[in-house]
């Protein structure tokens, strides 16, 4: 079980970078703030998922 952690954590983890690379783009290319809040928001959350399915998987013993 704890290979499905690492690629859960992975797959977040990849995910949350590529919404801070697009906001990084976004605001090399000068584009609206709706764009890049959408980014800040993605990658906010990309995090808290991964810190949440780190507490979940030590709470039940994996």
């Amino acid at each position: 079980m704890e290979k499905n952690l690492r690629s859960v954590v992975l797959l977040i983890a990849v995910g949350t970078i590529a919404w801070l690379i697009a906001g990084a783009a976004f605001l090399i290319a000068g584009s609206g703030t709706k764009y890049v809040w959408t980014c800040v928001f993605g990658a906010a959350l990309g995090v808290a998922g991964v810190r949440y399915t780190i507490r979940r998987a030590r709470k039940s013993g994996i």
